[in-house]
């Protein structure tokens, strides 16, 4: 197992003790004095502070001035007022002011995340300002709360000695960068670094993620409050400008400068921040605004601050190794049992129950009275077509979401409405539908986490984290099992979609389950790869039940022993693989009645002498590490209707999205009108004339339906060079309903109508080629015979490329299809055989 050497530890200790000792001498070649390298060493503390919750949480504070001007007027008031010419007491005291005050405002503000949280930070900062400034009978006001002393002498040591002062500023220092170099190193400190790179995943990981949260905020801010005292006794002075919004910038400026993620960054940035200040002042009064541009030029360029800069030059003679040379190194063991302190005891009989289970997003029915139970020792496969239900199940089971109604029992008891982290407590872990893992820890740390979660000391903020034998014994044998070891250091987000897959489910089962939810585990995977994932699957399932998600309907009915249907939010059916497979409604959800619900105007007659509209030829799409598109090919001729066919997680919806230039393409052409548009930017293709109405639709909620169409038309030509022009009199023509409804919010429409503007605002871009992703999703019948009539009328006009999993609908409507299969076409071909011979359509895209 890997553990950190004595020496890697104080390593930041020892070099803090030199930097400390060489400071004044440094500060005198500059002609400066040591009161400013006591400035230096007290914004370090400060800045310090700061970085435990912007670097290694991710909690950005634009208002961290508040709590070192709280410190600094607290130790001032309580020595004025109660303790004279102390210094020590007043310095813990504030302290403890520092930590209450922040413990209430931490839980306020830390309900929001991400840019609420910091402008909220921003709004504290404005705040203790005004009352910093206009309190005059406490805090001085605009004058400021002088009269301070630094407490005379300590034994021999007076402290009005400025070398003197700075030696005991330089101790308390060391002191707190000890402390916080613990804190990062104990079981609290790693799940901060969880919480910056994935908070979802701590949470499911079995974290109470705000509650560690709430712990580093008011150790954070009770270290920069200590600063801002400190500064008060080197000045005797504390002024209103110590909390001060500017101030707060100043603070995370020189966090970044520095360096974040590292505990010795921030103390470069206080250098590099006083020496600026001190030296270009004398040449410029406009210092400040020099500074705010070398702010800007780190952010751009060297997020990593001077500490990145550094570390990109040690690269360069001793590079970190390359993944595929350390992949060669994975040692895989064949046929391991699962790991003893894996094994639950005592599962019997039915381990999760879920009844009558309904969720409904606004007018979206997304389950509606689901039920399924898992038996202790089976593989529980949730299969269906896309948009049928099954991974918001998933979500309503984990605690995701909160189910409208029904009940979730794990072993006889109700778990509906627990937060995420109680049910993984409870016994239920799962896996993501889309790898979900720390993408800046690495394979050991990303499995070691979850183990560490079942630990009793998982909230330790002390202790080191190699003081735990088990959790690192277990994380070993864990390692073993998934066939990654060997590989333990590598970077999760530098695995191969593979590798991120083996440690998606090693992370959910080193929460020790009693039942396992695995959304998708074998999608994207390469043949070896999913023989191997399926192995461990059986292997897990012998002793740990398992719900599973797959759209690999092959497999998944190969090797599990339940089968749940479910279609339209509801379950359809429950049986054995062999029923499932059999039963007549199953293979129509996927393949259709084969009977047209609806007349269509297509001739059926090859359109081979049509102008080719579009050619997408051997492209390839990755997201990250996943290989989605494999060299898909397709072509568009004009006045034709293409349907996507496909399996959910085929790479419909990616092929769509890289042709609107959302998601770029790896390789490959794809040719528009004549001309090559692989790689514009997706504005550019837009005002070419290729229309996207996404699946949700993707309007702009609080708009009318007049602004959304108007939006539509900016900056896009209305001559029709570049496609048909669409007039607004137009588009009302196909779509009469939103004639009334052109100055009603689009969030207040129907489902429906929501459509109906979703497609129309597409048209008023002067659309040649329209790229509709599931425009049937959850609408009426009568709707969607509306809707299918306008894309028939529309062909007359404009190109068409057409996803949607209800196959009667899109062959009658279709002209020619392109079936795909993990990203490669399968099969294209005229749609006219498929919509009327069932028995083809079943061997083309059935099971």
């Amino acid at each position: 197992m890997k553990r950190t050497g004595l020496y890697s530890k104080l390593q930041p200790l020892l070099i803090a003790a030199l930097a400390l000792i060489a400071l004044p001498f440094v500060m005198r070649l500059f002609g400066l004095t040591v009161n400013t390298a006591s400035m230096v060493v007290i914004l370090t503390i400060a800045t310090t502070g700061l970085n435990l919750c912007v670097g290694y949480t991710g909690l950005v504070s634009f208002g961290h001035g508040a709590w070192f001007g709280i410190g600094a007027y607290a130790a001032g008031i309580i020595q004025k007022h109660w303790l004279h010419d102390a210094i020590v007491i007043p310095l813990l005291l504030s302290m403890l002011v520092v930590a209450v005050l922040s413990t209430f405002v931490g839980i306020v503000i830390l309900r929001r995340r991400g840019v609420y949280f910091s402008l909220l930070t921003l709004a504290l900062a404005a705040l203790t300002y005004t009352v910093a400034f206009r309190w005059t009978e406490v805090t001085g006001g605009e004058d400021g709360l002088s009269g301070l002393t630094r407490g005379g002498n300590i034994g021999p040591f007076n402290l009005d000695n400025g070398l003197t002062f700075y030696i005991a500023v330089a101790l308390i220092g060391l002191v707190v960068l000890y402390v916080l170099l613990r804190v990062v190193r104990s079981p609290f400190g790693h799940v901060l670094v969880a919480i910056r790179e994935n908070q979802l995943r701590a949470t499911f990981q079995g974290y109470s993620v705000e509650r560690y949260k709430l712990g580093v905020f008011v150790i954070s801010a009770v270290v920069t409050g200590l600063a801002g005292a400190l500064l008060g006794f080197q000045t005797y002075l504390v002024s209103a400008e110590a909390v001060s919004v500017p101030f707060s910038g100043e603070l995370l400026a020189m966090v970044v400068i520095g360096g974040m993620h590292n505990m010795l960054g921030p103390a470069l940035g206080a250098l590099f921040f006083v020496l600026f200040r001190e030296l270009f002042s004398i040449w410029s009064s406009n210092w400040l605004l020099y500074f705010g541009m070398i702010f800007v030029a780190f952010v751009l360029y060297s997020p990593g601050g001077l500490v990145g800069i550094w570390e990109r030059f040690t690269r360069r003679w001793r590079p970190l190794p390359e993944e595929a040379a350390a992949m060669s190194k994975r040692r895989i063991y064949q046929g391991l049992p699962l790991p003893g302190f894996l094994l639950p005891e005592g599962l019997k009989g039915t381990v999760l129950r879920v009844e009558d289970v309904a969720k409904q997003f606004g007018g979206i029915r997304a389950v509606a009275g689901a039920g399924l139970t898992i038996e202790a020792g089976e593989i529980h496969a949730l299969i269906g077509p896309n948009g049928a239900g099954k991974t918001t199940l998933f979500n309503l089971v984990s605690g995701l979401y909160t189910p409208d109604t029904g009940i979730v029992q794990l072993n006889g008891r109700e778990i509906q409405g627990l937060p995420s982290h109680l049910i993984c407590h409870r016994g239920l872990a799962r896996s993501f539908q889309i790898t979900n893992l720390f993408g800046g820890l690495s394979i050991y740390e990303n499995l070691r986490l979850s183990l560490q979660a079942r630990h009793a000391m998982r909230f330790n903020i002390w202790r080191d984290i190699d003081s735990y034998p088990q959790v690192h014994a277990e994380t070993a044998e864990l390692i073993k099992f998934l066939g990654l070891e060997g590989i333990e250091e590598i970077e999760g987000g530098e695995l191969s979609y593979g590798g991120q897959r083996l440690v998606d489910l090693g992370i959910a089962l080193g929460s020790k389950p009693q039942v396992l939810l695995l959304d998708e585990p074998l999608a994207g995977l390469a043949a070896a790869e999913r023989e191997r994932v399926s192995n461990l699957i059986k292997n897990v399932s012998a002793n740990i039940p398992v719900l599973i998600v797959e759209h690999d309907i092959d497999r998944v009915l190969g090797f599990s022993q339940t089968v749940t249907v479910m279609n339209q939010g509801q379950v359809l059916m429950t049986g054995t693989p062999g029923a499932v497979r059999a039963d007549r409604r199953v293979q129509e959800i996927y393949t259709g009645t084969g009977i047209p619900e609806v007349e269509h105007s297509r001739t059926d007659e090859a359109r081979q002498d049509a102008a080719q509209v579009l050619r997408f030829d051997g492209v390839n799409t990755f997201y990250g590490k996943s290989h989605i598109l494999h060299d898909a090919t397709l072509d568009v001729r004009e006045g034709e209707i293409v349907a996507l066919l496909g399996r959910n997680g085929a790479g419909k919806s990616t092929l769509l999205k890289t042709l609107a230039g959302l998601v770029p393409l790896r390789s490959g052409t794809i040719e528009y009108d004549g001309r090559n548009i692989a790689g514009l930017p997706a504005p550019d293709i837009s005002r070419m004339g290729i229309g996207y109405v996404p699946q949700g639709r993707g309007l702009f909620a609080g708009m009318t339906v007049r602004e959304n169409l108007s939006l539509g038309r900016l900056a896009r030509k209305t001559d029709g060079s570049n496609g048909v022009v669409w007039s607004e009199e137009r588009i009302l023509e196909y779509f009469p309903r939103l004639k009334q409804r052109m100055d009603v919010a689009a969030d207040y429409l129907s489902g429906g109508e929501q459509q109906m503007v979703a497609v129309a605002r597409a048209m008023s871009g002067n659309v040649k080629l329209l790229l509709l992703d599931e425009p049937f999703e959850g609408l009426a019948p009568t709707v969607i015979l509306e809707l299918f009539k306008v894309f028939d009328l529309l062909r007359r006009h404009t190109s068409i490329v057409i996803v949607e999993h209800n196959l009667d609908l899109v062959l009658a409507l279709a002209d020619r299809v392109f079936a795909l299969e993990r990203g490669a076409v399968f099969h294209q071909g005229p749609a006219a055989p498929l919509l009327t011979d069932l028995e083809y359509r079943k061997r083309i895209l059935w099971l």
